[in-house]
């Protein structure tokens, strides 16, 4: 028997099921950080927050959550049993019929989005599927020219703009089309800069890349976004800042990891040839148009 239960208050989400998050600590690495990091701040009033806690037999076996600041406010998932994915696909045609994303583990991700579409009559139109990986022991790699710096306020504008283009070039290497969702808004570039959370890669005092990271939750830092300008790409900027913030991170005590675009072979092997090693792949799915 699958239960769902919903919470708006991110400590009762950490009460019901913090065991599952704490025993895959890396795979929840998203639900994890984002439900630590909305504990003492207030609700939104311009967006949905809430979660569901999902139980088979009375244990719970994984996290549904709606609390993305943009929209059309997409729902991600934990990995899910077959059943339970199905269950809160169901859920969600009755109590949240207007979402079009599901994203997070597979095959979970793509089974809820399934249910939603058969249900409304449309297809399940784009997908994209993103690689994790963690860190073993990090491999440094040949060094690059310039050096890193912390973004600072007086970068907001520039760090805000290179990030509003990371999703649709992201989608465009992959050649998958982007409808202009996801993009981290301006407040949220400003409250990265604020907590000290992105770097900039600089040569001869211009900035050519950034690596942005969360804090760790469980354990757990999580690199991301990363983003060169086109112009800039091909020098090892991006491996070189990256590899610089994944040291830092090491040294803390974290374990380290990222998300790459699995369908972008240039990040990919930048990141395995750092050290860092696969470990599963997420997806994200799109309601396409009415058919009937």
């Amino acid at each position: 028997m699958v239960e769902i239960e919903r919470f708006t208050d991110p400590r009762a989400v950490l009460a019901a099921a913090g065991d599952l998050l704490a025993a895959e600590p890396v795979l929840t690495t998203v639900t994890s950080t984002v439900t630590h990091g909305a504990v003492g701040t207030p609700a939104p009033t311009e967006h949905p927050r809430w979660w569901l806690v999902v139980r088979v037999e009375g244990e719970v076996v994984g996290i549904v959550m709606r609390t993305a600041p943009f929209a059309p406010y997409p729902v991600y998932t934990t990995p899910l049993p077959d059943d339970a994915a199905r269950a809160v696909g169901e859920w969600l045609v009755r109590h949240a019929p207007d979402v079009r994303i599901v994203g997070g583990g597979l095959p979970a991700a793509e089974t809820i989005a399934g249910v939603l579409a058969g249900a409304a009559g449309v297809q399940v139109e784009g997908s994209e599927r993103l690689r994790l990986f963690d860190l073993p022991a990090l491999v440094p790699p040949p060094a690059a020219p310039g050096g890193r710096r912390l973004a600072t306020a007086s970068d907001l504008d520039l760090c805000a703009a290179w990030l509003a283009r990371f999703d649709g070039e992201a989608a465009e290497q992959a050649g998958r089309s982007h409808h202009g969702e996801g993009e981290l808004s301006r407040t949220e570039v400003a409250r990265r800069i604020e907590e000290q959370r992105t770097w900039l890669w600089e040569v001869d005092g211009v900035p050519v890349h950034l690596t942005s990271f969360n804090h760790p939750a469980l354990g757990v830092a999580r690199i991301g976004p990363v983003y060169t300008p086109r112009e800039h790409r091909g020098h090892g900027y991006a491996a070189s800042c990256v590899a610089a913030v994944s040291d830092d991170l090491l040294a803390l005590g974290a374990r380290v990891c990222l998300f790459a675009d699995a369908d972008n072979p240039v990040s990919n092997g930048v990141y395995v040839r750092l050290g860092y090693r696969p470990l599963a792949l997420t997806g994200r799915f799109e309601l396409g148009p009415i058919t009937r």
